[in-house]
């Protein structure tokens, strides 16, 4: 990945780890495992950015980067956080209930 070379830290930093590639969220591109974990949840927001750059444009779609998706035991999305949810004390009640269940 190219990119990674020229952005924090810097230097010509390559990482050292398997990564995966690019991949689409949204849109008729989606890849199916986000067809899935957005029909589990309900969405985070009701606003579309005007500059969007895919169709079909759709309510459940994932608004930006760091949007979260909390999965249960069972592989089943349980919720979905929007990105804006950066406390991590906010996810905890969510977490403790599926690891009580």
């Amino acid at each position: 990945m190219n990119g990674i070379r020229y952005v924090r830290p810097g230097g010509g930093f390559e990482p050292q780890m398997t990564l995966f590639e690019k991949t689409e969220v949204n849109g008729a591109s989606e890849d199916p495992i986000f067809t899935f974990l957005k029909s589990g949840c309900t969405y985070t927001d009701t606003d579309f950015d005007p500059n969007v750059f895919y169709s079909p444009l759709r309510v459940g779609d994932i608004a930006w980067n760091f949007e979260k998706f909390l999965i249960d035991k069972n592989g089943k999305p349980y919720t979905r956080y929007h990105p804006s949810v950066t406390d991590t004390a906010t996810l905890t009640p969510d977490i403790d209930a599926l690891l009580n269940a």
